[in-house]
């Protein structure tokens, strides 16, 4: 009834009197009373869609609301335009430009580079993971070198167009594209970081660890499989993580702007910003070299300065000053560095993520890891005055890093007697409060989407393309959409590889554990997807995983493995494959080329990196051993097989399980449930208006890194992330439209060929860097040298329980 009332008062608006008062036609009469339904239509899907969006400014809900219930069509108009004129989010405008240069995207040149650089980068990578420290080429590496080639082939190489079976084609369509550019950059995104499923597999491979190689085939159809279940799933879930405007991918906002800057390449801008007027090309390219330069000062010259911990070098052999102002092992209460990967190691670039996530993050440290910490530490719990606060390092109860070879029988089997006569496995306060906010985190993340989101995912799933209006998603509809079979088809494909990797080969994993780990994806897929979507929080399976798999199938470390490798890495890959096809949504690229830009890429990488790890495992000496002279330790691998046999063969009955020492960490299953009902109740009964921007899964789930995060690079990141998106923004905001997001991509491209320059300069071959107090001193802390314990053990003796 209310909508007919509505609909009918609409139209009493748009009345011929009222329109002949104003002169107008009887067909504009008829248009008028078209589009103010049209409208009245789209706020409702507004509101439905937005009401409990962080990102969205409180006065645009307000606007709708008050529409709706006047029901007067002038305010429905107005409201409606604050939505379909433009995106309604100021980091979108600011980032990504609402118009479609109907450039052409799908050439053989954008194919020819994107492959070469997928090889290129591909391989790189996975041969650079192998070694310690590692290396890798990040997708900014390919966005900057792509595009000279690309300029470079256009001003070279011939336009003759050819005729092969009745399809015109050229090897040169003219001046390189935009859509080219981003299509290059597509594909190489999927070697941004080598698959995951090779630590896995250099665990099953390495000399060192199981040493059992199942093959090539093996390892290309499990590597391929769990890549392509991640592209499907991200594809299968679109209609939720990628078309609608309130999934915002603020990770994407660099890209974005770099993009727009490099194909603009105007000297200066006719309006000025803040007293500024310089173009945002040559601005990111002052950016790149300003940062190129700095970063020697703390990567080389003064490495002191990435920890810059001045009261531990006051007191350094003072224990308790050293664990609250460390930055190593401490928890930085007074947080300096003046190195800008610390600030963006674990959480990314903090001018990309919105204020909202910088102070859900800060309240998150200080009342989830600062305070339990202090108050766990101090009071003698857990055993934790024998162990340092912040590290991701297992120990036994010498105070030694925890050896599980002393625990295995025959063919990695778990000897209990071993056990017994060697130690528990002890961890620190804040990898003990890691594994309960890992468990909160993904609970919350459940509860939250219900709360929060439970009527938009089923409005999103009956709406599919025509959801609430959207300048992006109106431009897109121009193109045909990759069916939803393709990708139902590819899913059903890369089940079956998977399926037949995990029978076909001596895996330890049974059919139905193959299916529990996918189904494990699959439930979190939306709810993580959504919060890293909005927040650029990344939500991971990587400690829920594998305590899973060690209850399901005990005993078993290979099918631990296996079963982590399915969960861990197909939700990662739908989680990144999801903000790639929001990178090409606001870039206009059309959907089929996007679908086989990045199946094509993830093909040909997989059969890159196989065959990059046979070949170093097979022609360098003692790889993956502590000892290899170059350093190639596999440290990633060693992390894998260390893992696997703490879950697969210790298991978590006896960390977890009752009688543990860590028994009571199983409440913060509950505690992540009940905390997003009790931020609903704040904001939906009580009326509690900042509560509205607290959010359950990011408080509790951008804690689950730390660590091997340390509070420093926490707490480091939210003030640079307030300093930018919160201070300069209403301060200078016409400044911050323009140049934060470049900014951005300048910061991070100026590290990156910084800390390349330097690994093979400095690094690689060994060059001892300069010999003074700020590069060595300043270690000879009890923080940096991981000795900031407040009880240690005598010669000889233990700590911990008397019986295990």
């Amino acid at each position: 009834m209310r909508s007919i009332f509505r609909r009918s008062k609409v139209e009493r608006d748009a009345s011929p009197s009222s329109a002949d008062d104003n002169g107008l036609s009887q067909s504009e009469e008829k248009q008028q009373a078209v589009d103010v339904a049209v409208a009245s239509s789209d706020l409702e899907k507004i509101k439905q869609a937005h009401q409990w969006d962080p990102n969205l400014p409180k006065a645009k809900l307000d606007a709708v609301q008050k529409a709706i219930e006047d029901e007067d069509a002038n305010e429905i108009v107005a409201a409606d335009r604050l939505f379909t004129d433009n995106s309604p989010y100021e980091e979108v405008r600011a980032a990504v430009r609402n118009v479609d240069g109907g450039e052409v995207a799908n050439t053989v040149r954008a194919w020819v580079i994107g492959l070469l650089f997928v090889t290129v980068a591909s391989g790189a990578n996975m041969f650079l993971s192998m070694r310690t420290p590692a290396i890798n080429f990040p997708a900014i590496v390919t966005l900057l070198l792509s595009y000279p080639v690309g300029c470079l082939w256009a001003a070279t190489m011939p336009t003759r167009v050819f005729n092969t079976f009745g399809v015109r084609w050229t090897l040169n369509t003219g001046p390189f594209t935009i859509k080219e550019h981003v299509v290059i950059t597509l594909m190489a995104n999927v070697t941004v970081g080598y698959a995951y499923s090779t630590d896995a597999l250099l665990a099953l491979q390495g000399k060192p660890f199981y040493d059992i190689n199942l093959g090539w085939g093996f390892a290309f159809l499990f590597t391929l499989s769990s890549q392509l279940i991640g592209i499907s799933i991200a594809g299968t879930f679109r209609r939720f993580l990628v078309w609608p405007s309130a999934m915002m991918w603020p990770n994407q906002f660099s890209k974005t702007s770099l993009f727009h800057a490099l194909h603009d390449k105007s000297k200066s801008d006719e309006e000025i910003r803040n007293g500024w007027r310089i173009s945002q090309y040559r601005y990111f390219f002052y950016v790149v070299m300003g940062m190129f330069a700095y970063y020697w000062i703390p990567g080389v010259i003064w490495q002191g300065l990435s920890v810059f911990a001045f009261v531990t070098w006051i007191k350094p052999n003072n224990v308790v000053v050293n664990q609250l102002f460390g930055g190593f092992t401490g928890l930085s209460l007074i947080p300096i560095t003046f190195d800008w990967t610390y600030v963006t190691a674990y959480l990314d670039d903090p001018l990309l993520a919105p204020t909202h996530s910088h102070v859900n993050t800060l309240i998150g440290l200080f009342l989830l890891v600062i305070i339990p910490t202090i108050g766990i530490t101090y009071s003698g719990a857990l055993f934790s005055e024998y162990l340092p606060m912040v590290t991701s390092q297992t120990y036994d109860n010498t105070q030694t890093a925890y050896t599980v070879s002393k625990i295995l029988g025959d063919n990695f089997t778990f000897d209990l007697e071993k056990y017994k006569s060697y130690s528990p496995l002890f961890l620190s306060p804040t990898l003990a409060l890691n594994y309960g906010l890992s468990f909160a985190a993904l609970t919350a993340a459940l509860v939250h989407a219900g709360l929060y989101h439970g009527k938009e995912i089923w409005y999103r799933f009956k709406t599919a393309r025509k959801q609430e209006p959207d300048i992006h998603m109106k431009m897109m509809n121009k193109y045909e959409d990759a069916p939803d079979w393709w990708y139902l088809a590819l899913l059903l494909s890369s089940l079956a590889l998977g399926l037949g990797t995990a029978l076909g080969y001596e895996t330890q994993l049974p059919w139905w554990a193959f299916f529990v780990s996918v189904l494990l994806a699959l439930v979190f897929v939306v709810p993580t997807g959504m919060v890293l979507a909005i927040s650029n929080i990344l939500l991971s399976l990587n400690v829920v995983s594998p305590f899973i798999a060690g209850f399901i199938i005990p005993g078993r470390p290979i099918g631990v493995m296996i079963f982590k490798v399915f969960s861990v890495i197909t939700l990662g890959q739908a989680q990144t494959y999801s903000g790639d096809l929001k990178l090409a949504h606001y870039m206009k690229i059309p959907p089929k080329v996007t679908f086989w830009c990045q199946v094509v890429a993830t093909i040909w990488a997989v059969f890159v990196q196989i065959a990059v790890m046979n070949w170093t495992l097979g022609h360098i000496p003692d790889v993956c051993s502590l000892e290899q002279s170059a350093h190639f330790t596999c440290p990633n691998g060693r992390a894998f097989f260390s893992s696997s046999i703490v879950w697969g063969v210790i298991g978590p009955q006896r960390m977890f399980g009752p009688g543990s020492l860590y028994v009571n960490f199983n409440w913060f299953w509950l505690v992540g449930a009940a905390l997003p009902v009790l931020l609903w109740v704040m904001v939906r009964k009580l009326r509690i208006n900042f509560a509205r921007h607290l959010n359950a899964p990011i408080l509790l789930g951008a804690m689950a890194w730390l660590p091997p995060a340390t509070p420093l690079s926490f707490s480091s990141w939210a003030i640079m992330g307030l300093i930018f998106n919160y201070g300069i923004r209403r301060r200078f905001h016409a400044w911050w439209s323009k140049y934060n997001y470049i900014t951005a991509a300048g910061l991070d491209a100026g590290l990156v060929i910084s800390t390349i320059i330097i690994f093979f300069a400095i690094t690689l071959p060994g060059v001892t860097i300069p010999q003074w107090w700020g590069n060595v001193d300043v270690y000879n802390t009890l923080d940096a040298s991981y000795l900031a314990i407040l009880k240690t053990v005598p010669d000889g003796g233990t700590f911990g329980p008397a019986t295990w």
